[in-house]
């Protein structure tokens, strides 16, 4: 089920306002000049494990015209109705129901989406509020809140849980004989969907010269011949450039990047592709950071590598490097320098203009895909731990040291590692990351995501009780003995 929730309505009815009290933080600028809110905001709503967009990006100025806010408005609307499962339309309880108001409550109705009516700046409990003109939008019941003051607050979100139902965790039923599913990710006009249509040895996909040309994320399976003589069953997601949030230029835009990143989530595998002139920029930075995110395999991918042979052909070559190789070398140094996120990820040097290499790409995505289903024995895992733990001790925090005092895997793709440790808070990105380089040398695990699942030990009572209480919360139940922590000879509660 999608679970996608925005909030609409007219300017200045305090949108961002409400939209921060639900997300718990100050994201979106909330100002009494309408229209403050230029970009559509989203964020992730942990607890009940949905995304919320605030749509106030109407894009106002001081001479906009009735006409003008009708238009952009229907634009917010449209898009709201897109993207959401449940749209939270927002009234001011002050000034009363608008003619916009009623305009968009039209557009709601015959949207067929569930619409939760949300009455703001109800500040005080005992004033009379007419809202007679409220039910008669057609909406059904209205919420009273004052988003500024948190009254009501509660009653929102157990409307939005009430439509979405609780988040179930999906475990991956996925292995290396299934349909290998993947995609392309990048900054737009990279050339991704000239690999694409390489691969596919069609013109299926549609290729220009024109950033942005593709929106929507298309399926296409085919078959590969790899390397080991038998033919692997693909399923390519091709998709929109992924543009930085300050880049997005309309609704339109930002939705297609949301598509780019629900395409990642649906992947097995993600092929990075960045240009071979440009080198990696800020953008592809944070491209990356979407997958990493989202816990995938990366084959990073460098494209157009056509443009740099054809350099090295002509005398001058490409100023301050002495060959195609030399370039190569320090291209690949200072790619993986910069994607220090991304440990041991295949690195496959091709151009989708002239074919070169490109097999290459699916060959790497298979190995990965057979990586994905290994099983880390536990006795050897706590073994290499143990190792990694005495060659470099983990760094003091607060005067403290970060102490694992047994671990097991309890899932793959991603490859989860559940630690029984001190306590959580102890472990810095950093050694986590030396942590996570030592599993991924020691196991052949190169492109593979490694997640951490902290079991920290209780500052009181017992650690064994507390265990199968994290446990019943995750929603888990102690797989076997083997998973289970070995708690005789562990320090007590008040060791570290």
């Amino acid at each position: 089920m999608n679970r996608t929730v925005a909030i609409v309505g007219r300017p200045n009815v305090g949108k961002s306002r409400l939209f921060n009290r639900l997300a718990r933080k100050r994201i979106s600028i909330v100002h009494d000049q309408p229209g403050i809110t230029r970009d559509v905001i989203s964020t992730e709503i942990e607890e009940g494990a949905y995304t919320l967009f605030d749509t106030g990006g109407i894009g106002l100025t001081g001479d906009d015209t009735p006409q003008q806010l009708v238009k952009a408005s229907e634009q917010q609307v449209d898009f709201a109705i897109a993207a959401s499962s449940l749209i939270l339309f927002i009234l001011d309880g002050r000034s009363g129901v608008t003619p916009l108001d009623e305009r968009i409550a039209k557009m709601l109705r015959s949207s067929r989406k569930t619409i939760q009516v949300v009455v703001n700046k109800v500040d005080f409990a005992d004033t009379d509020y007419d809202l007679g003109p409220v039910y008669r939008l057609g909406l059904g019941e209205p919420l009273l809140v004052s988003a500024e003051h948190g009254r009501g607050e509660n009653y929102v979100r157990e409307a939005i849980l009430k439509h979405l139902g609780e988040p179930v965790a999906e475990e991956s039923g996925k292995t290396a004989d299934d349909p290998l599913c993947f995609c392309f990710i990048g900054r737009p006009n990279v050339g991704k969907s000239s690999l694409g249509n390489r691969l596919l040895k069609s013109e299926r996909l549609i290729v220009s010269p024109v950033p942005g040309t593709t929106r929507d994320a298309v399926e296409i399976p085919f078959e590969f011949k790899g390397r080991d003589g038998k033919m692997h069953p693909f399923r390519l997601i091709d998709t929109a450039g992924i543009k930085a949030n300050a880049k997005l230029a309309s609704p339109v835009e930002y939705f297609s990047r949301l598509r780019s990143i629900d395409s990642i989530q649906k992947a097995d595998v993600v092929f990075m592709v960045v240009d071979a002139l440009d080198g990696i920029t800020k953008q592809d930075l944070a491209i990356a950071g979407e997958a990493t995110k989202e816990r995938k395999p990366i084959v990073v991918v460098v494209n157009k590598w056509d443009l740099v042979h054809e350099a090295f052909k002509k005398p001058e070559g490409i100023a301050g490097y002495k060959s195609e190789r030399d370039y190569r070398e320090k291209y690949e140094a200072a790619l993986f320098e910069r994607l220090f996120f991304t440990p041991g990820s295949p690195l496959v040097f091709v151009s989708a203009m002239s074919g070169y290499e490109v097999d290459r790409m699916l060959n790497a995505a298979v190995k990965l895909h057979r990586t994905l289903d290994k099983k880390l024995p536990t006795a050897r895992l706590n073994e290499m731990l143990s190792r990694l733990s005495e060659s470099v001790p983990p760094p003091a925090v607060s005067g403290r040291r970060f102490r694992m005092y047994y671990a097991t895997q309890t899932g793959n793709r991603p490859f989860r590692i559940r630690i029984f440790c001190n306590r959580e808070e102890k472990l810095t990105e950093s050694y986590r990351r030396y942590l996570e380089a030592g599993l991924i040398k020691e196991y052949g695990l190169e492109g593979c995501p490694i997640y951490f699942d902290l079991i920290g030990k209780p500052k009181g009572g017992s650690r064994a009780a507390d265990y199968h209480r994290k446990n019943e919360q995750r929603g888990h139940a102690t797989r076997d003995e083997d998973e289970a922590p070995e708690w005789g000879g562990i320090p007590t509660a008040d060791e570290d």
